[in-house]
């Protein structure tokens, strides 16, 4: 479709819309300032504790939903030592200050970013983002994105507190800010971050450089598009209330709301009104007590609720993750690397010495080819898909057009994936974790996934 001339200027965004007759995206001019008064859709963020989950654990787990044809990799980082501190490290955009020693990572991403969506560390910390929208203006200049916060704040702490220090620390000194999609589309927002670790919870929301934060002890908490911090402040910036005052957003008297403040959310309805928080909360709430992992990868694949996204954008990856309170177990961390997680399958990663790389999930490597090492950037889009997401695309086209193949490519799925789960809780019940194993573990899954694919396209 063409695109009208003040595309150009800074008052538009490009964003994804579905025509259903084309079954394709296409994109649609949108004035920047409508994204008050728009419903955003992108991403749900969940997390269980016990006494809302069985045997003691916690459960995390995130729907990443990003723009249709956009690959997200899982990819793995061992742990490092950084003796060169005056070498800067190199983000989406910028250049920041290096620590002298990082965690080992695994991380689901869109392929073009150094950040991530979601993700755990070696000390079982996950994190999952949102993207939010307010009152305070959302900005255009590069800076650090949310992506790239969720990965330092994996990199650089032990606990979920030590990584809500790390990225508030890391807002304040570089900012938030830059374009939060590949190609032409102009996608830009706040975050706000679900973390957890094997003790709790942390939920934190930010304006620019403001922020506050909600610790969660127990039972069942949800982020999604939209602030949900009300009056349960548990840590904030030191200016927020002051900066809310300054901009006539709050009086000063009545309670300190943060969603009330800094958005336009109606906080009195807030979790009765229609929407994905609201909708995700429900299916926690409904399990409430009962809630596993597999009760976890459910909600994520729940479509009725619009959980599961389709259309312009759509759930491009999936996790979730087994955190036991006991130091003794495991974490396990499920990852799909491919869109649409009820027709994927969820693959387990522990962290062991000497991982082997994730190669069937990480994509090709353009290093100074990259577009978005250039300036201006993304000129082009290349082709970022992985080995499974390649094969897991064919297997969808098979999906939807050969109902027969379809069932039996399914259920293959589901036997693969139930043999894992009933492996994984072996591990947790009888404390038998056989290392060597675990090296290859996530490798292993990935090609026995694309072998059920590859069978059931050639016969």
């Amino acid at each position: 479709m063409p695109l009208p001339a003040a595309l150009g200027s800074s008052s538009f965004s490009l964003w994804v819309a579905w025509k259903p007759a084309l079954r394709r995206p296409f994109l649609l001019p949108v004035r920047k300032d409508w994204f008050k008064k728009m419903e955003p859709c992108s991403c749900d963020t969940f997390v269980a504790l016990p006494p809302a989950t069985v045997e003691n654990r916690i459960i995390f787990g995130k729907n990443s939903d990003r723009p249709c044809d956009e690959v997200q990799e899982v990819v793995y980082f061992p742990a490092a030592v950084h003796d060169n501190l005056r070498k800067r490290l190199k983000c989406t955009y910028i250049e920041i200050d290096q620590v002298p020693e990082t965690y080992a990572v695994v991380l689901s991403r869109p392929a073009w970013l150094w950040g991530a969506e979601m993700g755990a560390n070696e000390h079982g910390v996950c994190i999952g983002n949102e993207a939010v929208w307010g009152k305070e203006e959302v900005c255009d200049e590069e800076a650090l994105l949310g992506m790239d916060l969720v990965r330092l704040g994996l990199e650089r702490a032990n606990t979920a507190e030590k990584a809500l220090d790390v990225i508030v620390d890391l807002l304040e000194k570089y900012g938030q800010g830059g374009n939060c999609a590949e190609g032409g589309m102009v996608f830009s927002y706040h975050n706000s971050f679900l973390i957890a670790d094997r003790n709790e919870a942390w939920i934190l929301e930010t304006a620019g450089k403001y922020w506050a934060a909600e610790k969660v002890q127990g039972g069942i908490r949800n982020i999604s598009n939209e602030l949900s911090i009300t009056t349960k402040i548990d840590r904030e910036h030191p200016d927020m209330r002051n900066y809310a005052k300054q901009k006539g957003w709050w009086d000063g008297n009545k309670d300190f709301d943060f969603t009330a403040t800094y958005s336009y959310i109606n906080t009195a309805t807030m979790m009765i009104s229609p929407g994905r928080f609201c909708e995700g909360y429900k299916l926690l709430n409904k399990h409430k007590g009962n809630i596993t992992f597999e009760i976890m990868m459910e909600i994520l694949r729940d479509k009725p609720s619009g959980i599961n996204m389709e259309g312009g954008f759509l759930t491009t990856a999936s996790m979730v993750s087994i955190l036991p309170q006991d130091s003794n177990l495991p974490c396990i961390h499920f990852f799909t690397g491919t869109p649409d997680p009820e027709r994927s399958v969820f693959k387990p990663f522990i962290f062991v010495p000497n991982v082997s790389q994730l190669l069937d999930t990480t994509s090709p490597t353009l290093e100074l080819e990259d577009p978005v090492e250039k300036k201006p950037h993304f000129k082009i889009k290349p082709n970022r898909r992985h080995p499974l997401y390649q094969e897991h695309q064919k297997a969808l086209e098979v999906i939807d057009n050969k109902e027969e193949k379809a069932k039996t490519m399914l259920d293959n799925m589901r036997k693969l994936e139930k043999e894992l789960f009933k492996e994984m809780e072996s591990i947790l019940q009888n404390k038998n974790l056989d290392v060597d194993k675990c090296v290859n573990l996530f490798p292993q899954c990935a090609k026995d996934e694309i072998r059920i694919y590859k069978s059931n396209i050639s016969s």
